[in-house]
């Protein structure tokens, strides 16, 4: 395993080659919005580490190929990335299961969730996994003018408009509090 580590855009370098087989650096530098001369310096830094390799097709047009060590580096870095995803994942399924365990224990039976994302899966997920009975959740893609007689979730990053007196909690702004007294409040409108 190699000791060098690669900094953000020798990586992305090497991604790009991976991905791209045949690319050229006018190409390259086009991709990762970099000068030609900033290319140039980037793939001759990975050369003399041993990450890539070029190899001379005609008088004027090479190919940038990843050598072994070039693939394992990507593999590795791909792997790391995945894995600190899963942990981020957990972390926020953790946060999200305090905040509904306190609303469940406070009472609330009725939520709602706000949106067709991904976040609303893992609402589900953490509802499943407390186990709790006696609540219903519904997916809703948009806020209902009518009252809704539960709690809305919602888990977008920017306010959808037309609240008219709904009971809701912003999930998003609630996971990132980094003082957590879980969740001090409901907004009230």
């Amino acid at each position: 395993m190699s000791k060098e580590v690669l900094d953000e855009r020798e990586f992305e370098l090497v991604n790009i080659i991976g991905a791209r087989l045949g690319s050229n650096q006018r190409d390259l530098s086009r991709q990762m919005n970099l000068s030609l001369g900033q290319t140039n310096m980037l793939i001759r830094r990975l050369v003399s580490k041993g990450f890539i390799r070029i190899s001379q097709l005609n008088q004027r047009k090479v190919k940038y190929l990843l050598t072994p060590k070039g693939i394992a580096e990507k593999m590795r870095k791909s792997v790391k990335y995945t894995l600190n995803t899963i942990n981020s994942i957990g972390l926020i399924k953790e946060r999200l299961r305090g905040i509904l365990s306190r609303l469940h224990h406070e009472g609330e039976r009725v939520f709602y969730v706000l949106g067709k994302s991904d976040f609303v899966i893992l609402v589900e997920m953490v509802f499943a996994e407390m186990a709790v009975e006696e609540y219903t959740l519904t997916k809703i893609a948009e806020i209902p003018l009518e009252h809704l007689d539960g709690i809305l979730l919602i888990g977008e990053e920017r306010l959808p408009e037309g609240f008219n007196g709904h009971r809701y909690i912003n999930l998003v702004e609630e996971l990132a509090k980094v003082n957590d007294p879980l969740m001090d409040k409901v907004y009230q409108n």
